[in-house]
């Protein structure tokens, strides 16, 4: 259900469930969590998520989507995205449905194909998403957006989501990749650190440190050095 690649630094997650359009169960998002936690335990600097096929992730099966279990899993699937200390790129290569646009907007980035769409109709089906999702969407698509895909239940193309923000750039699952082997050069505790406030992942006190560790890390030396030697820098995420 789940392909792990690697491209250099960055790696490569795919859901292969194509015969379901990808859709979600329990065992897919608890592979998916693991799939995250351990690529960013392996060292790389970047991840991709995508799907195989011509869907990025149709949702939850809805043979399993009214039970608690698979809100749990499926949560903690979406925390191991936003609190993997590293960027994670979402190459949405088709339609993101449902829970396969909570797994888009768990993502730091979005690059949406032409054939992206986005939509969480759970007014059709008498269901919920959790706060974090709704707040999410405010916060990346605004609220006149994020009140249209909920309470509407509207569908937004690759353009559209470009248009309020809900999709970072527009391309195929190869600039994406392309997008991620420049994220893997930039200094990582930078991005780790950024990575926490803007996902509201620590606590003031952990921020605090983060930020000051930035200051102190020997990457902000090579990052002086490099300029002075008029070179890039060689970053190592320490």
């Amino acid at each position: 259900m789940i392909k792990t690649s690697r491209d250099s630094d960055v790696a490569v997650i795919e859901i292969d469930r194509h015969e379901r359009r990808n859709a979600l169960n329990v065992d897919l998002c608890h592979a998916m969590h693991d799939a995250v936690l351990e690529q960013g335990a392996a060292g790389v600097r970047a991840i991709v998520i995508t799907g195989a096929g011509s869907s990025f992730c149709s949702g939850a099966d809805l043979g399993a989507v009214y039970g608690e279990t698979f809100r749990e899993a499926l949560y903690s699937m979406l925390h191991a995205i936003t609190e993997v200390g590293v960027p994670v790129i979402a190459a949405i290569n088709g339609p993101a449905i449902g829970a396969g646009t909570q797994l888009a907007i768990a993502c730091d980035l979005r690059v949406a194909a032409p054939g992206a769409a986005f939509a969480v109709p759970t007014a059709r089906l008498g269901l919920a998403v959790d706060l974090w999702t709704v707040r999410r969407l405010v916060t990346l698509c605004g609220g006149g957006t994020a009140q249209a895909l909920l309470i509407g239940c509207d569908t937004l193309d690759a353009a559209g989501a470009l248009r309020c923000g809900l999709a970072s750039r527009l391309g195929d699952r190869d600039a994406a990749l392309a997008w991620a082997r420049e994220l893997s050069v930039l200094a990582p505790v930078t991005l780790a650190y950024s990575k926490m406030v803007l996902n509201e992942s620590a606590d003031d006190d952990e921020l605090v440190k983060a930020f000051e560790a930035c200051w102190v890390s020997d990457d902000s030396t090579e990052g002086q050095r490099a300029r002075a030697e008029k070179r890039p820098p060689r970053f190592r995420g320490r």
